[in-house]
Formats: C-alpha cells, sequence, structure tokens
C-alpha cells in the first residue's frame, strides 16, 4: 500500500489494487493503531483511531476530499495514488 500521506505521526495509506472494495477509504496508522476511513463521511468504518488523531483525520480528508476520490479512482483502474499535502 503506498503511503500518500504524513503528519502529526499519523500514515495514511491506499490500497491500489483494481477493484478495491467500496465505500473509498483510506488507511490510517498511528502508533500500534489501525483504521479504514471512509472518505465520503470521514467516519472510521473498522478499527480504532484516538479522539485526537481522528479529528486530524477527519479535517484533513474535508479538505482534500477532491484529491482522495481522484486517487481512489486512479486506485480503481490500477494506477498508483499521487501524494497529498499534510495536515499543516
Amino acid at each position: 500500500m503506498p503511503t500518500i500521506s504524513m503528519f502529526f505521526g499519523l500514515v495514511i495509506e491506499m490500497f491500489y489494487a483494481p477493484k478495491e472494495h467500496n465505500p473509498p477509504h483510506i488507511h490510517v496508522y498511528y502508533q500500534d493503531e489501525k483504521a479504514s476511513v471512509n472518505i465520503i463521511t470521514a467516519e472510521i468504518m473498522d478499527g480504532y483511531l484516538p479522539v485526537r488523531q481522528l479529528r486530524f483525520i477527519q479535517a484533513w480528508v474535508e479538505i482534500h476530499r477532491e484529491e482522495l476520490l481522484t486517487n481512489w479512482s486512479f486506485c480503481q483502474n490500477g494506477k498508483p495514488p499521487c501524494r497529498i499535502d499534510p495536515l499543516k
């Protein structure tokens, strides 16, 4: 899974293989925790993140939703996703 962004100890990856399961999502890693986060709703689909880190991810997803959905489209077509600026 390529890393598309990193900030505040969070690592965000997007699996890239044709026909990755919907809904569009990212994989987030923080210390020993991991979660799948829905790009549309910015809510955790699976896993766990501490509240503060979840808020950072939700803000980042809100800011970069269009880029994330473009990356999702790339991944669905077997193309690698692009890097996305970190939360500053």
